[in-house]
């Protein structure tokens, strides 16, 4: 089994998928992250004409087919459009910006549900102590922080195990383009199982890593609450 793994993990071809795998995850989702978790946060505290069309506009993009996102992306990118002259096509950059369409508006959504129910009692609680904007802001973000963890969590698990948009505007390009999921794919219709199956349980390994983290940070603040 070791010498398996080894000999999977050896090739350059997987090290570079890895390597440009964990490259457009951790990109994309920090940039979402920021994008989605202020969006979603202010989405949360105003009101405006319209309001109710946003919330139902961002849960439609929750759901859209990332295919389509690549689509957009490749259009938006090739030669001939308005993204052209940045040259961002079968790039790991243009990879980026598909994931961050994708996953911006699944951070927000989630972020926007979990506030609208625990927020208002938060500004409440504020309230009755005398905070101040900033000391409620900050109190938010620490009441809400294991919330906010999955919803990170959540859109690097829908980065790292996407397809459809990074074939479209990566064009897995070996060495340069080509990820995880995108080589699983190539392996499989090539007959090559085995080093198919041992990035499908690096994927499953990072999924088990990330879920042991949120199960562990859940612990800490039920201890700290119980304290």
């Amino acid at each position: 089994m070791i010498n398996w793994l080894t000999e999977v993990f050896s090739n350059p071809a997987v090290l570079s998928a890895i390597r440009v795998t964990f490259i457009m995850a951790f990109a994309s989702t920090l940039i979402s992250a920021v994008i989605g978790i202020a969006a979603g946060l202010w989405l949360q505290n105003h009101n405006f004409p319209g309001k109710r069309i946003v919330i139902r506009i961002n849960r439609t993009l929750m759901g859209v087919p990332p295919v389509v996102i690549g689509l957009l992306v490749y259009l938006l990118t090739m030669r001939g459009g308005p993204l052209g002259p940045l040259s961002l096509l079968f790039t790991v950059k243009g990879m980026i910006l598909a994931q961050v369409l994708i996953i911006t508006p699944i951070i927000s959504g989630m972020v926007f549900s979990y506030a609208d129910s625990a927020v208002p009692e938060i500004r409440a609680f504020a309230k009755t102590m005398g905070a101040n904007k900033r000391q409620t802001d900050r109190l938010i973000l620490a009441e809400l922080r294991n919330e906010l963890y999955f919803c990170i969590i959540t859109g690097f698990g829908r980065a790292i195990s996407e397809v459809g948009s990074v074939m479209l505007v990566g064009g897995n390009i070996k060495g340069h383009t080509r990820t995880m999921t995108t080589m699983i794919s190539l392996l499989k219709s090539q007959g090559i199982y085995s080093e198919g199956i041992g990035l499908g349980l690096l994927l499953l390994i990072i999924a088990f890593i990330l879920q042991s983290i949120g199960d562990y940070l859940r612990k800490e603040q039920v201890r700290d609450e119980n304290y």
